[in-house]
């Protein structure tokens, strides 16, 4: 019997986490008005802490108000169970406890039966350590997992919440960044767009930017050309490009259009990256989970230093969609997918099925509970698509090799 629920959202930012808390505080309200709802500030840390909010009959009354917004309103941060050493340095647990003991036994003093993680790959890996550690200790809580990660790279989700709309932000953003490629001659400009393992989101993006192309009229004797504005280049984590041969193409872009407009996964070339800056003798910054991290390494920018000199360029100038992207608000397509996982993680919590919701692309597609253990992050976009090696034919770029380590 289910008296006691708790929601969390954690890791990155993603356009879903306030309808996806919206959502399921109204799935409750209708089924079981009943259910005691709580949700823990900051993820994992107001766990540790024992800091939540009450989920009162206010909030059920306006829980659709939640649907309109980005961002999380409960908050997120990046902690891992399993760092002991980090949550020490934090202030989160006292030396010698184990943290997955003391969110148990915070979840137990709680009065909890029900914890539902909203959050990506790290979030649910984390989740799945602590349900984990409650199955193996005799804790009775059941723990149901919503993916969340403009990434889209979580195994073996078909689509993980909040992604659709972060492609489509990050191609709205470009409308304007690349409007900028006249604002002087030989102009390169550098879209990065996050994905630090998975190029997915680069190409989803370039592909809904030039969609919204497509809808355009152009007056090119004035100088309004569609191919000032296009996209004359994509790069992935998962393929090879030569770096030699694609200035080549860029530079004959360059001397016809008179500008270069690039979109960079900041996951391209990242080992490559990293490796010219420990060979340097300087320290990679990296977060709890061992990640590099990605904003201070700057991968767009080192784009940019490959081939501005090749082309020629005279202007440089490197943006970054990612922080415009993944606190917007979900759109209509992403609604639709968050109501329909939020139901399913109500009705499994209520069945004391565990799990994390999503369609299971190893099991038919099939809108399910995953088990924990089966839950992965790290997917890589299969650049075999057809709409992807279109997308790259449309831009004149080569369909390249895929990566061996993918």
């Amino acid at each position: 019997m289910v008296s006691k629920v708790a929601l969390l959202t954690a890791g990155g930012f993603a356009p879903c986490l306030s309808s996806a808390v919206g959502g399921l505080i109204e799935r409750y309200t209708a089924l079981a008005p009943e259910v005691e709802i709580i949700a823990y500030k900051y993820g994992y840390q107001g766990l540790l802490s024992g800091d939540y909010l009450t989920v009162t009959p206010e909030v059920r009354a306006n829980a659709a108000i939640l649907h309109r917004f980005g961002g999380s309103p409960i908050g997120n941060s990046r902690v891992k169970l399993t760092n002991a050493a980090d949550l020490v340095k934090r202030g989160l647990v006292a030396e010698g406890v184990d943290p997955l003991k003391a969110a148990a036994d915070r979840l137990t003093a709680d009065g909890v039966d029900v914890l539902h993680t909203i959050g990506g790959d790290d979030t649910n890996t984390t989740a799945a350590d602590l349900a984990a550690y409650l199955h193996d200790n005799g804790y009775e809580l059941t723990v149901v997992g919503l993916p969340k990660t403009i990434d889209n790279d979580v195994i073996p989700i078909k689509q993980s919440l909040g992604a659709w709309t972060a492609a489509e932000q990050g191609a709205r953003f470009a409308q304007n960044v690349l409007g900028e490629h006249n604002s002087g001659s030989r102009m390169l400009i550098v879209h990065e767009v996050m994905g630090r393992h998975c190029g997915w989101l680069t190409a989803a993006t370039a592909q809904a930017y030039r969609d919204w192309l497509d809808t355009q009229e152009w007056v090119p004797e004035i100088g309004l050309g569609r191919a000032g504005w296009d996209v004359h280049g994509v790069y992935v984590p998962e393929a090879h490009f030569d770096l030699a041969a694609e200035a080549d193409r860029l530079k004959k872009v360059m001397d016809e259009v008179g500008s270069v407009n690039l979109f960079v996964s900041e996951g391209a070339g990242l080992d490559t990256i990293v490796a010219e800056i420990e060979a340097s003798g300087e320290e990679v910054a990296r977060d709890p989970f061992g990640h590099v991290k990605i904003d201070k390494i700057n991968p767009g920018a080192w784009f940019a230093s490959k081939f501005a000199e090749q082309l020629g360029a005279e202007k440089v100038m490197v943006q970054k969609s990612g922080y415009y992207s993944r606190a917007a608000a979900a759109n209509q397509r992403d609604l639709d997918l968050i109501k329909s996982m939020t139901d399913l993680a109500v009705d499994s919590a209520l069945r004391g099925e565990p799990g994390v919701i999503g369609h299971d692309e190893e099991a038919g597609d099939e809108l399910r509970a995953i088990e924990f253990s089966r839950i992965k992050g790290g997917k890589p976009f299969d650049i075999d698509q057809q709409w992807f090696t279109e997308l790259l034919a449309g831009i004149g770029q080569p369909v390249t090799e895929r990566v061996a380590a993918h």
